[in-house]
């Protein structure tokens, strides 16, 4: 090899591998950082070691076969003179170099393939077994998650490696033998040379090169039809997922004749090579491809047609319930509780009475309007933003609080174009700072949120000491700190605070090849140039919560909503973590692909140092159990998660959703019913803002059927297909030794209980509601109907549904109503507690006609004295009728000055 190609050769390896040594020597200093060095270093040399292995074997076995051509073809022509061999020779080193080179890239393909099963190899190599056996072939479901894939990833990778020899003998010897042999241009005249009658050398070592990888790719092929079998209880042909009648009956007996045909196949094509002709290769190829196109077919679809069609269900039965069983394993479905309830039709006083904690906890503000709310009176600075609002629980001034909060964190890309510099950006605008807090069901005078936690610093009910937000759900990019510039802090009236982080985890910038290395690695030159970096600098990348664990345990299916606790005076990311996987035998897929699902970690991540701890939640879940068994270490018991945080643990939305999702056809758990799809349920849906949606689960504190506390649970309601009315509905609880029990609470078939939808109809058709949604609209308001919320409440259902307005000109949502409905009453008031007064009135009674025609007083009536027969019940009385009074007063404010306004444009 000349030196030019030595340096060509050297810069392309820079080139192509330098990116990923770099990114591999970086991810390493980040593993090390967090204390997981171990963790990296099985994932690397698992990678590092399928590379090279499957880099080695595929290059080999190419350019093997290739060079073994050229070496026959040489013999076989010997040094007979041919019209092209003049041709050939000039061409011989590039074609030679192209050989090469293609083999090499090929392989390099080939080497990367194997690279990406790094995970399913610890697991095939660790693999702890389920414990349950699959119901056709008796083998341990570990075989089906663990083994089979690897199985047929090697076999699949072997096929294509062989086929990839062939192909490129094939070329060689064309090159060599057939390329020379065609007509080729007279020198000094256009036309070509007489053409001579083709003559395909092919010697017996030829022969035996070619029919020999022949032979070797039937085998391969034969292997694959025997791995088909198991990859019937996959099958998604039949009345349900998994293996059919015509899969165990006629196709699983035709894969094994057709592996049996490849194999007879692979004899004759192998023994052609040492026989001349080529019928009995013929012969064995005929034989595998008939037998594919019958057995393959043609028989499983005579089978299907006429003997399972004409009686579907009897021939279906045993399989049906195979797949009934095993989803309901595979999504923790066997695990929900079925209960009956009643159904009454009406709350009544004595139901509120016995749950003072879900009354008072009942949920007035969504999400959507409260992040608006929030970044609009809570973001402070403009380069302050809240991400998410999250939904939590905590024990305030003795009580047990619903409260919805969010993380201030940083916007570097909203500060000023002139502020937009590299120093602000990346070494002193560094964090956010603490969070926003309320409770659900509170409100200012204006219709906005009474706050437990607010401003910079924070102040508040809860104590924050260190309210710093180094990592969050945004955390874009990477920042330096502990550098020459101070880091800001937080505003403080004309004056900032500035900081110095004091962190336990960042990557060291000290020498200058650390800095030469994140420059390159960030495309960042002045993390090479800065003279702000200091020797105790550090660097702190992968910021965002779901990036910082995907990293760290990329085989864990990550939660969409990772939120924030407040505990012990410091600010936390709990994030849920599943175990999945596709290979769960007869198990339906869910719409995401996978066919398995558990809840089997718990990743808290620490906002300020950004440690990364992961729990297991689910420790007798198989898949958790090999990952830990693969990265020893990476895991931590659910005993050790410290105390503080035990409280805000809950169930996590995602996996509901899932799990409700499957619920609706897997709770019917007989063959017959199944099949008819007689009793399918539907998810509900609700009026959000103003057009229906899906609705989505909740949660709520509330008192269960039976029990005697309230609780943090996450409820479900499902309908009929096709209908609205309310048959179940399926809760998750989430406190303390009940947690992860499932409930589903089914109402009797005979009765009639509101769904969603019909409470939403009922409040359209109500005339003074639709007057209201009227006038507020006519008046340059938006109405943005809430989430609707059912809360079941003793035997019957209590409806929640909070109204906001929105200036058109503005963007700051305000609660204005809060709507509650029960049986055939609906009432619409601004509080909850006038609500309820007027939902629960007694027939006649000026609060019910306040639940006939919300938020009026009924016309040619006085307003209903204040009563009470001692003075703290007069006093409470009047102080609720004042601010029944001042709320009128308000709107007719507001009627006045529109009134005003329409005569002038009238002028």
């Amino acid at each position: 090899m000349t030196r030019r190609n030595v340096i060509l050769l050297l810069f392309l390896v820079l080139f192509w591998g330098g990116p990923t040594v770099l990114a591999y020597y970086t991810d390493w200093l980040w593993f090390k950082d967090l204390g997981f060095a171990g963790v990296f270093r099985v994932r690397f040399l698992t990678q590092a070691s399928l590379f090279v292995l499957g880099g080695l074997v595929s290059a080999g076995v190419i350019l093997w076969s290739a060079f073994l051509a050229r070496r026959l073809a040489e013999q076989a022509v010997g040094s007979v003179e041919m019209p092209g061999s003049a041709q050939m020779r000039a061409m011989e080193r590039p074609f030679s170099m192209a050989v090469v080179g293609g083999g090499l890239l090929l392989a390099l393909n080939m080497a990367g393939a194997a690279v990406g099963r790094w995970d399913q190899v610890l697991r095939f190599w660790w693999a702890t077994p389920f414990g349950t056996a699959d119901p056709q072939f008796g083998l341990d479901i570990g075989f089906f998650v663990f083994a089979l894939p690897v199985y047929r990833f090697f076999q699949g990778w072997l096929l294509m490696v062989v086929g990839l020899a062939l192909v490129a003998a094939v070329a060689v010897y064309a090159f060599r033998i057939v390329f020379p042999q065609m007509p080729m241009p007279v020198e000094g005249q256009m036309e070509l040379q007489p053409a001579a009658p083709l003559n395909l050398i092919v010697t017996r070592p030829m022969r035996v090169h070619l029919f020999g990888l022949g032979a070797i790719l039937l085998i391969l092929l034969a292997w694959g039809h025997w791995l088909a079998v198991y990859d019937l209880v996959y099958s998604p042909r039949g009345a349900a997922f998994g293996a059919t009648y015509a899969d165990i009956s006629a196709r699983l007996p035709a894969l094994r004749v057709q592996a049996l045909a490849a194999l007879v196949a692979a004899g004759l094509v192998g023994a052609s090579a040492f026989r001349q002709g080529y019928r009995m290769a013929a012969t064995g190829a005929a034989i595998w491809i008939g037998v594919s196109i019958i057995g393959g077919g043609i028989y499983p679809a005579l089978v299907d047609r006429f003997v399972v069609q004409p009686q579907e269900l009897e021939r279906e039965r045993p399989f049906i319930e195979r797949t009934i069983r095993l989803t309901r394993q595979a999504y923790a479905l066997d695990r929900i509780t079925e209960a009956p309830i009643s159904g009454e039709e009406m709350v009544t006083a004595a139901d509120m009475a016995k749950t003072p904690g879900t009354v008072a906890n009942i949920r007035l503000w969504d999400p959507g309007p409260l992040l608006i709310t929030y970044n609009q009176i809570q973001s402070i600075r403009l380069y302050y933003d809240f991400v998410d609002v999250d939904v939590d629980r905590y024990t305030i001034d003795g009580r047990y609080r619903q409260v919805m909060l969010s993380a201030r964190e940083l916007s570097p890309e909203k500060l000023p174009p002139q502020a937009q510099t590299w120093v602000n950006r990346r070494l002193q605008y560094t964090h956010g700072y603490g969070v926003a807090m309320s409770p659900v069901n509170e409100l200012t005078p204006e219709g906005l949120p009474t706050l437990f936690l607010q401003d910079v610093p924070p102040r508040g009910k809860l104590r924050m000491d260190r309210p710093e937000v180094y990592y969050g759900e945004k955390s874009p990019g990477y920042v330096i700190v502990r550098t020459r510039a101070s880091e800001f802090n937080y505003p403080k009236g004309d004056e900032n605070v500035y900081t110095t982080y004091q962190g336990s985890t960042g990557v060291n910038l000290g020498s200058r090849m650390r800095r030469l290395l994140f420059a390159w690695r960030f495309r960042d030159i002045n993390i090479l140039l800065s003279d702000a970096i200091t020797p105790e600098s550090v660097i702190l990348y992968h910021r965002a919560v779901t990036e910082r664990v995907s990293r760290l345990a990329p085989f864990l299916r990550l939660d969409r909503d990772p939120y924030v606790v407040v505990a012990g005076g410091r600010l936390y990311w709990i994030l849920d973590a599943y175990t999945q996987t596709d290979r769960y035998p007869y198990s339906q897929p869910a719409r995401e692909g996978f066919n398995y699902i558990r809840n089997s970690v718990k990743a808290v991540v620490d906002a300020y140092h950004g440690t990364v701890t992961l729990y297991v939640a689910e420790p007798t879940d198989p898949i958790i159990q090999t990952y830990a068994r693969v990265f020893p270490g990476l895991f931590r018991p659910m005993e050790e998660l410290p105390a503080p945080l035990r409280p805000h643990l809950r169930y996590p939305q995602d996996l509901f959703g899932i799990q409700a999702q499957m619920y609706r056809i897997f709770h019917m758990q007989d063959p017959r019913v199944f099949y008819n799809r007689e009793d399918m349920w539907s998810l509900p849906q609700e009026i959000l803002t103003d057009k229906p949606v899906e609705m989505t689960p909740y949660y709520v504190i509330m008192r269960l059927p039976g029990m005697t506390t309230e609780e943090y649970v996450l409820i479900m309601p499902y309908t009929p297909p096709g209908k609205q009315n309310m048959i179940t509905w399926l809760a998750a609880r989430s406190d303390g030794e009940h947690y992860g029990t499932l409930l589903a609470f089914r109402y009797p078939k005979d009765k009639l209980v509101f769904g969603p939808m019909q409470i939403e109809a009922r409040i359209n058709q109500d005339p003074k509601i639709s007057e209201q949604f009227t006038l507020w609209s006519q008046g340059g308001n938006r109405v943005i109907r809430g989430n609707m919320i059912v809360i079941p409440i003793g035997e019957a259902n209590l409806y929640v549904e909070p109204i906001y307005l929105q200036a058109e000109q503005g963007r700051l949502p305000e609660m204005k109503r809060v709507v509650l409905a029960s049986g055939n009453r609906v009432a619409m008031e601004p509080t909850v507690a006038e609500a309820l007064r007027a939902l629960l009135a007694e027939p006649g009674t000026p609060a019910d006609a306040a639940a006939r025609r919300p938020g009026t007083t009924p016309a040619g009536q006085a307003p209903p004295s204040a009563g009470g027969t001692d003075p703290k019940s007069l006093l409470r009385a009047l102080i609720d009728r004042q601010g029944r009074i001042s709320e009128e007063l308000k709107a007719l404010d507001a009627d006045l000055r529109r009134l005003r306004e329409l005569l002038e444009k009238e002028k």
